[in-house]
Parts: structure tokens; C-alpha cells; sequence
């Protein structure tokens, strides 16, 4: 089954009322091949256009950028097999049922409008993604690095009118959704390829030397970036998506998986888009640096732009632009329309397709800033940081809960809608280390793990207190 049908099947059952509420049943399982299309197009999306030239403005070195994503992207691997695909394939619950039963709906309701929200960013900064491609003909001038507010009238006009095409072909449903990202996937993977290549050449690298020499020791970062080592880039890549994986929304798509292994057919994605496609655009952002556009304004003390459009134009002419704009759409898209499900949740008498314009036109401000694509690498890890944590409720009930004594599914069981063990786990859990991050300035995706961790702990312990509190 190509990836279309399969996220269609996914978030059809998910949303339309078909196995919302119950286990999914044998006769729907899938094999791994339908896990392996889906991954792979998912994640060679517009965001990739964007994080790999970012890396570079961090001053990575080579070793620390190619090694560290390879074991960083490993990891997330195993989060999906051995944490996700496990407890997906065990209870094979929506994410959303799976947390209703253990926080009640009340408690599940913050988390959609969470969840909502985010999205609507993180779309926002796929819309401007492409209005950096569209805006090539009409010779708009690109956002900078550290452009927070728009920059022109044309910027304007043109994430406007992105926003409402993308915003009405969402609110359509999935289904036109889903088909068209199953006819351009296979285009922006092989964009990224072709983009490579041509940098490579127009690099004159020539041995694997040469290529290693394109970032060597690294440098400075620049103006705005920090320096980032292996360790940044172990861990972002490692939480880049980990609302997914140890935050557990995946638990949607491997409800429907045959057995735990199809867990591994994430790698499939992860070293399609979250290697090479962020390493072949980083390398069109190596050409644009020997510029003298680029190097004018490092003599300046400035950040020279990180715009996708022009970068994939200089390799690859017009069929650039078009794989920026398709890239940023087949990402833009999908993601309306889950932020516009989740506030259904919160608003259930409104039409789905109302509320996905209501997402849509969130996510279409958002895009005018240019500070959500530009600071994409902090909002990201944001992102993970914010909602990995509801995860670890989850994974540690599953795999503690009965060694220390704990009811499963409490909210369920007791009818309660409101789950304060949660509840209190996830605030302490996230402030605590969200105020390390910015007391010390340390790296939040160094903290992800930790919070996710502490979390889980205290919603063990907190459980056991209230339960028998109650008991």
C-alpha cells in the first residue's frame, strides 16, 4: 500500500469514527511494506529544505554533522521500534483513546489544544517555505536569518494567498490530501537527490575528501546561531521528532501494524529525509556561502539567508522551485489538517472542514513571521520538548505500572476526567527543566530526555499516591 493510502486509512479510522474507540481488528492489520512508503515520503518534506542549510550556520563540523546524525537518527529509530511500535501493536489504540483512558477527556482536551496549536506553527513555517519559491518571478526580496517580522508587501501577499489554496484543499479532507502527496513524494525525494549531486559538482568535490573538507573543522556560527557540537546534533536529531516516537502519537499509525518489527521501516525516513536530504541541502546552502552575495554580508557581520527557493533554483532551475513549493505543500497540508482535527476535539459541533480553516488560517499568519522557518531548529526542538514528556505517561504505565502497583487506565476505570497524577508529572517534569534551559542556557533538546524521564517517575509515584488516596 503506497504511503497516501495508508495515512489515509490511518487518520480516516482515526478521526471518521472507524476504530476510534476500540482496538483495531486483525482483519485491518498491515504488513511493514505499507509502513515503509509512508515513512519514507513523510520525512523528505519542506522542513528538510530548511534544518540542513540551518546546521551549517551553527558552524557544525563534518564529523559532528555527518556522524551525528547518523547515530542521533538511529536512536529515534529505536524509540519507534522498541517504545511506539511495542505499545502500539499491543493495545492498538489512537493515541487520543490511549490517553483519555488514563487522563479522562478533560485532561486530554489541554493536550489537543496543544497539539493544535503547534501544528498550526510548524505549518506556518511550511508556507513560508514555499513563498520563498514562489516569490522567485516576482524577484521578492528573501527573508533574512534573523528576520522575525515580514519584510515586504509582496511577502505578504504571496503567504496569503499560499495559505488560503493550501487552507481550502485541507479542509477538502484527507483524501485529495493524501493522493497528491502520494504523486509528489517521489518528486521531492528525488529533488533532494539531484540537489546533491549538482552541489557536489559545483563544489568540485571529487573524492569523499573533498567532501569531507566542505564543512571540515567547522567554524564560527553565525550572528543569532549557537555553536553546535556532536551532541546537539545527536540529540536534535534524536528528538527532532519525538512527539512521535517517545511522545507516542505514533501509536495511531502502529495500531494498525502485524507485528512490533514494523517499527523498523522508520529508518526508511529517517535516512531518506533526516540524512540525506538534510545533508544535500546543507550542501546547497555550501554553494550559495561561496557567493559574493553570501560573502558580502559574512564581511558585514550578517547571516546570509537561508531561503529554500533560491538554493534549490541555483541547482535545479525551475524544477527547484517547483520541488520547494511541493515540499512545503505535501508538509503544510497534512499538517492543517491534523491541527484542524485536534480542535475539533475541543469544538465538536463545528464542521471539520470550518475548523481546518480556522487551523488554516492560524498556520497562514504564523507563516508571515519568517522567525518560525528561520529558527526552525529551536522551535523543533520545542516542539519534542513540549509533548514528549505526555509519552513517558504512557510507556512507564505500560512497563511499571503493574510492578509497583498501580491501576491501569484509571480515568477509565474510575471515571474520573481529570487526572491530577498527570497532570502535576507533565508541570513539574516541563517546568523544571524548561527554566534550566533558560536560567543556564543549555540546549533543550539536552533536557528532552530528562524531562521525559522525570515525568514518567513522578507519574508513577504521584499515581500510587492518589490511588491510594482514593482507595
Amino acid at each position: 500500500m503506497s504511503q497516501a493510502a495508508i495515512e489515509q486509512e490511518v487518520i480516516e479510522a482515526e478521526f471518521s469514527g472507524e476504530f476510534e474507540r476500540e482496538p483495531v481488528p486483525q482483519s485491518q492489520w498491515k504488513s511493514w511494506k505499507s509502513f515503509l512508503g509512508m515513512y519514507a515520503g513523510e520525512h523528505a518534506a519542506g522542513t528538510e529544505f530548511v534544518i540542513g542549510p540551518l546546521f551549517l550556520t551553527t558552524g557544525v563540523s563534518a564529523f559532528d554533522l555527518i556522524i551525528g546524525l547518523l547515530l542521533g537518527n538511529f536512536m529515534a529509530v529505536l524509540s519507534w521500534r522498541f517504545l511506539t511500535a511495542e505499545i502500539g501493536t499491543k493495545f492498538r489504540y489512537t493515541l487520543y483513546y490511549h490517553l483519555e483512558k488514563i487522563c479522562g477527556k478533560r485532561l486530554v482536551t489541554i493536550y489537543n489544544l496543544a497539539n493544535g496549536v503547534l501544528f498550526c506553527f510548524l505549518a506556518g513555517a511550511m508556507i513560508t517555505v514555499s513563498a520563498t519559491a514562489v516569490g522567485i518571478p516576482f524577484h521578492m526580496e528573501m527573508p533574512k536569518l534573523t528576520d522575525t517580522m515580514p519584510n515586504s508587501f509582496t511577502w505578504v501577499v504571496i503567504v496569503l494567498i499560499i495559505g488560503a489554496v493550501i487552507s481550502i484543499i485541507a479542509a477538502k479532507g484527507y483524501n485529495m490530501v493524501a493522493k497528491a502527496a502520494n504523486w509528489m513524494s517521489p518528486i521531492i525525494v528525488f529533488a533532494f537527490l539531484l540537489c546533491g549531486i549538482i552541489a557536489l559538482s559545483q563544489l568540485n568535490v571529487h573524492s569523499f575528501s573533498d567532501f569531507w573538507n566542505i564543512w571540515g573543522e567547522g567554524s564560527n556560527p553565525f550572528p543569532g546561531q549557537i555553536k553546535y557540537s556532536f551532541w546537539h546534533v545527536f540529540f536534535w536529531s534524536w528528538f527532532a521528532n519525538a512527539a512521535m516516537h517517545i511522545g507516542m502519537s505514533d501509536l495511531s499509525v502502529f495500531r494498525f501494524a502485524k507485528k512490533p518489527s514494523a517499527g523498523w521501516t522508520t529508518a526508511a525516513g529517517y535516512y531518506i529525509g533526516h540524512y540525506m536530504a538534510w545533508i544535500a541541502a546543507a550542501l546547497l546552502y555550501a554553494v550559495y556561502l561561496k557567493s559574493p552575495e553570501a560573502q558580502a554580508m559574512l564581511n558585514n557581520g550578517e547571516a546570509p539567508t537561508v531561503a529554500p527557493g533560491p538554493l534549490a533554483y541555483n541547482a535545479l532551475g525551475i524544477f527547484g522551485i517547483l520541488a520547494v513549493i511541493l515540499a512545503g505543500w505535501t508538509t503544510a497540508n497534512p499538517t492543517i489538517y491534523r491541527a484542524g482535527l485536534a480542535f475539533q476535539a475541543i469544538i465538536p459541533k463545528v464542521a471539520t472542514a470550518w475548523v481546518t480553516i480556522i487551523a488554516g488560517t492560524v498556520a497562514t499568519i504564523a507563516g508571515l513571521f519568517p522567525a518560525f522557518a528561520m529558527k526552525l531548529l529551536g522551535f523543533v526542538a520545542l516542539y519534542g520538548f513540549i509533548l514528549a514528556p505526555i509519552g513517558a505517561i504512557i510507556t512507564f504505565e505500560y512497563f511499571f505500572g503493574k510492578r509497583i502497583g498501580i491501576t491501569s487506565f484509571y480515568a477509565e476505570k474510575t471515571g474520573i476526567k481529570f487526572n491530577q497524577a498527570v497532570f502535576w508529572a507533565w508541570v513539574i517534569s516541563f517546568g523544571i527543566f524548561y527554566y534550566i534551559s533558560l536560567q543556564f542556557h543549555v540546549f533543550l533538546s539536552f533536557l528532552t530526555l530528562p524531562a521525559w524521564i522525570s515525568c514518567g517517575i513522578l507519574y508513577l509515584l504521584f499515581s500510587k499516591y492518589y490511588q491510594q488516596l482514593k482507595a
